[in-house]
């Protein structure tokens, strides 16, 4: 995956591994310390919400995050 940034009118061709994603992610659950919405993560880690889905999808499989109620998440206790 390839994130692009414009800084002062040049484009900067970074590449995020899907980690470092999933790493931000469960560090904005954990800081928030309630369940959150996937927008809501997205908001405070600084990613794209789509970006987030794909985190929490590898998140979920890997039985990291719990859903206490209806899409709202958390880091499994």
């Amino acid at each position: 995956m390839f994130l692009c940034l414009n800084v002062n009118n040049v484009i900067i061709n970074l590449k995020t591994d899907n980690m470092d994603i999933t790493d931000k992610v469960l560090d904005a659950m954990s800081s928030a310390g309630k369940p959150l919405k996937a927008g809501e993560i997205a908001e405070l880690a600084g990613l794209d919400k789509k970006d987030v889905d794909k985190a929490m999808k590898v998140l979920k499989k890997e039985e990291k995050i719990a859903s206490p109620k209806r899409c709202y998440w958390e880091p499994k206790k």
